[in-house]
């Protein structure tokens, strides 16, 4: 069992899953409530790796970080390396990739808070801030979960776009996906039988405990009201 590649893969879906949650919450409810006419291309643009193959994602993500982009040579001359193949990368990447994974079940559960809740909120006085985090968050709370885990998940078993910007270094962008292929490729079945057991049992008990919670959630939330 390579640990360091369970580990690295475990590291990569936590980091990309807390920043999808950062990012994927605010341009959700922008998303939810915009009533901009050229929305739709922004809507697009968060899907477009639903649809895109992970190579064509990758490859243009590599050319975006490469020394001589803009972005790949600002990051050289601040850290003194190039940013394809580490882990930095792999995060960047992961990201992108997964961004729509975490924005539609929070679009989906930001449209359906309804809006009388929000104008009484905002009649009696509280910010929209505090609106946010007090009324639209907890009546929202299972598609933001929902996002969450989905996104982790999905990390968990990237390899397209992993593999083209991050490589195939052990202990820096070696990741459970990765592994796996090297096993095949080496005919070590068992190896990749194992580490593929591994990963679908761990994403089919993530997947499971998340729709468990959210029955349980929606169960005893009118109770609470």
């Amino acid at each position: 069992m390579e640990w360091s590649a369970i580990y690295l893969t475990l590291r990569l879906a936590l980091v990309v899953c807390a920043v999808l949650l950062a990012i994927g919450m605010p341009l959700a409810w922008w998303l939810a409530t915009s009533r901009w006419r050229w929305k739709f291309l922004l809507e697009a643009v968060v899907a477009l790796p639903l649809v895109l193959p992970p190579t064509v994602l990758g490859f243009y993500l590599l050319v975006a970080m490469g020394s001589e982009s803009p972005a790949g040579n600002l990051y050289r001359r601040l850290f003194g390396h190039g940013l394809p193949f580490t882990f930095t990368s792999l995060a960047i990447a992961s990201v992108i990739y997964s961004l729509p994974f975490a924005v539609q079940p929070m679009l989906a559960a930001f449209s359906q808070v309804d809006r009388n809740l929000i104008n009484a909120s905002a009649i009696l006085g509280a910010s929209r801030t505090r609106t946010f985090w007090r009324i639209v968050v907890p009546l929202s709370s299972g598609g933001i979960v929902t996002g969450a885990v989905l996104s982790f998940a999905h990390t968990l078993g990237e390899f397209g776009v992993v593999l083209m910007v991050g490589g195939n270094i052990p202990g820096v962008t070696r990741t459970i996906s990765i592994a796996i292929y090297d096993h095949v490729q080496a005919l070590d079945y068992a190896g990749a039988n194992r580490m593929a057991l591994l990963l679908m049992g761990f994403s089919f008990l993530t997947l499971s405990l998340t729709y468990a919670a959210n029955r349980r959630m929606w169960a005893v939330w009118p109770l609470r009201r």
